[in-house]
């Protein structure tokens, strides 16, 4: 299973991908606006810290998904946040 989280604090990169792998998700994570932000492929759920993150950043995302990706969104952009949003989304399905 793959997840796309974007936005959050840099230095926090290392940390969100090894809570990733604690629930066996595969994880890519974008702090900031890149080109290879634009073709994240088809995820199963993408994650938006939204309080670090531009409008601009916000809208390319929500651009780039398709219709059958879950995305959730988060104010902060903590490791506990992240781990509420994987525990309810394993609720989920």
């Amino acid at each position: 299973m793959s997840v796309v989280i974007v936005g959050g604090n840099e230095c926090m990169v290392r940390r969100y991908i090894a809570l990733c792998r604690e629930y066996r998700w595969k994880a890519k994570v974008y702090p900031k606006l890149t080109a290879s932000m634009m073709n994240i492929g088809s995820p199963e759920l993408v994650i938006l810290f939204t309080a670090p993150m531009s409008h601009k950043m916000l809208h390319s995302v929500l651009s780039g998904t398709n219709d059958s990706t879950l995305i959730a969104r988060s104010h902060t952009s903590s490791c506990a946040a992240l781990r509420g949003i994987l525990d309810a989304h394993i609720k989920r399905s």
